[in-house]
C-alpha cells in the first residue's frame, strides 16, 4: 500500500475513533435479533450516506454498499445481529432490550466496518484506491444456516474477487490479531429429535415404551458412535443443549425432546453427517419400541482461509500493529456463516483481540461479554488496509 493511502486511513480513523466508539455503544444498547436488524441497518445507512458509498438496502435488514468505478472488486463483511441472552454487564451502554444482547461482538464488527468504510471513502476521494470495494452488512449470522446465504442469493458476491472479515476474540489482548491459513472455524449443524411412545406407569415399564430410558441412550450413545463412524481426525463434537421430558416422577412420558449441535473440523465428514445421524438415532431407539423423528439441519461449513488472502490479511495486520501484533491462532469448533462465502470466492477471516491487557477474560455468547473499545479502531484500520492491498494484488 502507498504510504499516502496508509497515512490517510490512519488519520481518518483517528479523527473518527470517538464517533465509532459511540456508534458501537449505541448498537450494544439497542441489540436486534436475527432478521430484525432494522434500527441497526438505519444506523449504518446514516453513517455512510454522505460519504460517497452507493448503498443498496436489502428487503428486510442489512445492506450492500459499493465504492469505486473500475478495477478488481474486493468485499468486506460485518454481521449485524445480537443473541437472545440477557446482558449482565451493567455498563452505561448495556442492552436496553430484555433478553437480547450483543454477546458475540457483532456491534464491534459493524462499527469497525463503518470506520473502514469512512476511511476508504477518503482514500477513494484522494485518487488512491486502485480498485473497487463492496461492503456486506449482513443480517442473521447467529441462526443456521445463516444470513450469508441471503446475500449470496441477491448477488452480493457477483464480481467479487476476494473477501475479508474479522471476528472478536475476547481471549486475545487488544492490539493483537490471530490468523491462520486453512480452516479457522468448524462446521456446525443443528439437531432436533422428538421421541414418542405409549407412555405409562413407572411400576409397569414392561407394559409401556420407556421413552425416558431410550432418550438417555440417545444422549449418551450418539456422541460416541459418531466418533467411531466418522474420521476421528475430523474432531467431531456432538453436544446436547436441551433434554426435556416428563412431568411427574412416577409417569413414563409420551413424548420427549432433545436438541443439540454437531460440530466438526473437516468438510468431508460434514458432508456425511446429515445422512448418518438419523440412521444412528433410529438404531439406538429401536430396541425400546419408541419412535424418533430427527430434524437434522445443515448449519455452516468451516471457514477456510485461502493462502494468498491470508498473506494479504497478515501483511495488513503487520502494517497496523507491527510484526509482534500478528499471532498464530488455532482452528475453532465455533460455526461462522462466513464459510458460505468462502465456498464461492477466496478470502480470509482473522480474530481481533478485544481483551483489555491485564483485564478479565470473557467468553463469547455470554451475557457478561465486554470488549475493549480500542479494538474498534484497530478493526477499522485493519479492514481498510487489507481492502486497499487486495485491490492492488490480483
Amino acid at each position: 500500500m502507498s504510504s499516502a493511502a496508509a497515512a490517510l486511513i490512519d488519520a481518518t480513523i483517528a479523527a473518527r475513533e470517538a464517533e465509532l466508539v459511540t456508534l458501537r455503544r449505541d448498537l450494544h444498547a439497542h441489540p436486534e435479533l436475527s432478521w430484525e436488524e432494522l434500527r441497526t441497518t438505519d444506523a449504518v445507512v446514516r453513517a455512510l450516506e454522505s460519504s460517497g458509498w452507493r448503498i443498496t438496502r436489502l428487503v428486510d435488514s442489512g445492506l450492500v454498499a459499493d465504492l469505486g468505478e473500475e478495477g478488481p472488486l474486493v468485499a468486506l463483511r460485518a454481521d449485524l445481529d445480537a443473541l437472545p441472552v440477557h446482558d449482565t454487564t451493567e455498563d452505561p451502554w448495556a442492552s436496553t432490550v430484555p433478553g437480547a444482547a450483543h454477546a458475540c461482538g457483532h456491534d464491534l464488527h459493524t462499527a469497525a466496518l463503518v470506520g473502514a468504510a469512512l476511511a476508504l471513502a477518503e482514500v477513494h476521494a484522494a485518487g488512491l484506491l486502485p480498485g473497487r470495494v463492496r461492503l456486506l452488512f449482513q443480517p442473521a449470522e447467529e441462526v443456521m444456516p445463516g444470513g450469508a446465504l441471503s446475500l449470496i442469493a441477491v448477488g452480493a458476491l457477483d464480481g467479487v474477487e476476494r473477501l475479508f472479515g474479522l471476528h472478536c476474540d475476547p481471549s486475545l489482548d487488544v492490539g493483537f490479531v490471530g490468523l491462520r491459513e486453512g480452516p479457522i472455524t468448524g462446521a456446525a449443524d443443528h439437531l432436533d429429535i422428538t421421541i414418542t411412545g405409549s407412555g405409562g406407569h413407572t411400576s409397569r415399564p414392561h407394559l409401556t415404551e420407556d421413552l425416558t430410558y431410550a432418550m438417555a441412550k440417545v444422549v449418551t450413545e450418539l456422541p460416541g458412535i459418531l466418533s467411531r463412524r466418522l474420521d476421528p481426525r475430523a474432531g467431531v463434537s456432538m453436544v446436547w443443549g436441551i433434554v426435556r421430558s416428563g412431568s411427574a416422577v412416577n409417569i413414563i412420558p409420551h413424548t420427549g425432546y432433545l436438541g443439540g449441535t454437531v460440530r466438526m473440523l473437516d468438510a468431508l465428514a460434514w458432508e456425511k453427517a446429515e445422512k448418518l445421524v438419523p440412521e444412528l438415532v433410529e438404531q439406538i431407539v429401536a430396541p425400546y419400541g419408541v419412535h424418533a423423528h430427527v430434524d437434522y439441519r445443515r448449519g455452516v461449513p468451516p471457514v477456510v482461509n485461502d493462502p494468498h488472502s491470508t498473506q494479504l490479511l497478515g501483511a495488513a495486520a503487520e502494517r497496523v500493529l507491527g510484526r509482534d501484533g500478528l499471532v498464530a491462532t488455532l482452528q475453532s469448533l465455533g460455526g461462522e456463516d462466513f464459510g458460505w462465502y468462502l465456498d464461492r470466492v477466496p478470502g480470509a477471516m482473522c480474530r481481533l483481540g478485544t481483551r483489555t491487557p491485564g483485564g478479565a477474560t470473557y467468553d463469547l455468547h455470554q451475557g457478561n461479554l465486554r470488549v475493549d473499545d480500542r479494538a474498534t479502531a484497530v478493526g477499522s484500520r485493519l479492514l481498510a488496509e487489507v481492502a486497499v492491498q487486495a485491490t492492488r494484488s490480483r
